[in-house]
């Protein structure tokens, strides 16, 4: 089913600039689509605005800010222009050039004026709160620009605490749980019987399970643009400093933290797990676009930690296709039944256990 937006091409807008989680927004029931891909959209555009290597980061960072108080509102016409402009204008890089615009990304920059104006056209309740989650994402972006250096400085910064990694993850995606949970309360009646408190602590630890696996995945990248995600103290009782982790050769001297946060991002699994069970079963749309990351984010973990090479930018743990397009296959089948799902996903989470004590997690 398309993702309508009253003449708006929000299929095309997706599919440019999200392949994955455009399947996942299709697949989600009609009274909830639209307003999960506005949101989706504004975050991304937003995220753009904030990686583009086409303005140095002071200059990226008050556009974010600018673009901030757009979703805000009143929303400014003249003010978009110019954050849009500033981004993908004559002096941005080309597509394809390092870290410049693609041309996905330049298509909904292209277009934000209108998902803004599709934004205020939803329900009240319904823009309040695709206006909360996209503040407290920008946050997560600002965040990174304050942090870390700018990406060609050849220096690398990485964060002092724990508490830092784990508020990092909620206003990048923990947030993202609330939402969600919100969104689907208020338009579908199946899920009448959910207490909102408790689902929403869930779909938060949801966001953080899918955030933390994709900080650990991106480590060498990250680090290459001056990024280390691994707190300080952490590495620094290995005896390393987060340039040490430039050096693929440092794998084995790091990976105590490795396991140490893939352990975090397993018990974050557990509570998705709670999430994706305590959905109806009746609702098979929602139960999909909540199994698909949850299967996805596990199977990355589990070759994250077989990766011996895990800071080997040219190693990367990450899925393969078919594996998506099987997972997906047979995700039909097993989505209505409670026991085959915690068969699946609890299979899964040991495969990582396993993979961490060195074996095959097979039990």
């Amino acid at each position: 089913m398309p993702v309508y937006g009253r003449g708006l091409p929000l299929d095309g807008l997706l599919k440019g600039v999200s392949r994955s989680f455009y399947l996942t927004i299709r697949v989600l029931p009609r009274g909830v689509r639209r307003q999960v891909a506005v949101a989706y959209l504004l975050a991304r555009a937003a995220d753009t605005i904030a990686d583009t290597r086409a303005l140095p980061p002071g200059e990226r960072l008050e556009r974010l800010l600018a673009f901030r108080a757009q979703v805000r509102g009143p929303v400014s016409v003249a003010e978009i222009s110019r954050i849009v402009g500033a981004v993908h204008g004559p002096g941005a890089a080309p597509p394809g050039a390092g870290q410049g615009v693609t041309g996905g990304e330049r298509a909904l920059l292209g277009s934000v004026g209108s998902v803004l104006a599709l934004l205020e056209e939803l329900p009240e309740s319904d823009g309040a709160r695709i206006r909360s989650v996209v503040v407290t994402l920008t946050r997560g972006m600002e965040l990174d620009l304050t942090t870390f250096p700018s990406e060609g400085s050849g220096d690398v910064a990485a964060l002092k605490t724990p508490g830092e990694l784990d508020c990092y993850t909620y206003l990048v995606a923990g947030c993202v749980g609330e939402f969600w949970t919100s969104v689907a309360m208020a338009h579908q009646g199946r899920l009448s019987g959910w207490d909102a408190e408790g689902m929403g602590a869930l779909g938060v630890r949801f966001g953080k399970a899918l955030q933390l696996t994709n900080v650990l995945r991106d480590v060498p990248r990250d680090l290459r643009a001056g990024r280390c995600y691994l707190p300080e103290p952490e590495l620094a009782r290995l005896g390393l400093a987060p340039v040490d982790l430039l050096d693929p050769a440092n794998a084995g001297r790091a990976r105590a933290a490795l396991t140490a946060w893939i352990g975090v991002a397993l018990g974050h699994f557990e509570a998705a797990e709670a999430y994706l069970l305590a959905t109806p079963r009746r609702c098979l749309r929602l139960r999909l676009a909540v199994l698909w990351p949850i299967l996805l984010g596990l199977a990355t973990l589990e070759r994250l930690a077989r990766n011996d090479a895990w800071l080997d930018p040219g190693r990367p743990s990450r899925v393969r296709r078919r594996w998506v397009y099987g997972m997906m296959a047979r995700s039909l089948l097993a989505a209505p039944s409670d026991v085959l799902l915690r068969f699946w996903v609890r299979g899964l989470r040991r495969r990582v256990e396993g993979a961490l004590d060195g074996g095959d997690g097979a039990k």
